[in-house]
């Protein structure tokens, strides 16, 4: 099913807060007199130019976003690593890897509604 895939999209946020991006979406729609919608803030917050992702994997043994990707993050699938980020190399990535593999995506449905 990979076999024509082309490349990998990493995203790695430093001093990002979720809340700030949503804020300052809304305040940029409301001063220019937009209409605020789900596509009208998705297309004004700071990461309007990545792809929502489909994996967010939290290190250091936190089981929490902590205030990262909270919009974007609506039908991701979150895997929590015990291991701290600087310590996080391929054998971690694989684990996170094959758990997101046996993961069902069902972007607010149930497991009767995507078949």
């Amino acid at each position: 099913m990979t076999a024509s895939n082309q490349g990998l999209t990493l995203n790695v946020c430093f001093n990002y807060g979720g809340r700030w991006d949503i804020a300052q979406a809304a305040a940029s729609l409301a001063a220019r007199g937009v209409d605020i919608t789900e596509e009208t803030l998705t297309d004004a917050m700071a990461l309007a130019p990545c792809q929502d992702p489909d994996l967010v994997i939290r290190t250091g043994g936190e089981y929490r976003l902590s205030n990262f990707l909270l919009w974007q993050a609506a039908y991701a699938e979150l895997v929590f690593s015990p291991s701290l980020w600087p310590d996080f190399g391929e054998e971690e990535l694989d684990v996170a890897l094959v758990e997101f593999h046996g993961r069902e995506r069902r972007f607010g449905k149930t497991s009767l509604q995507i078949r």
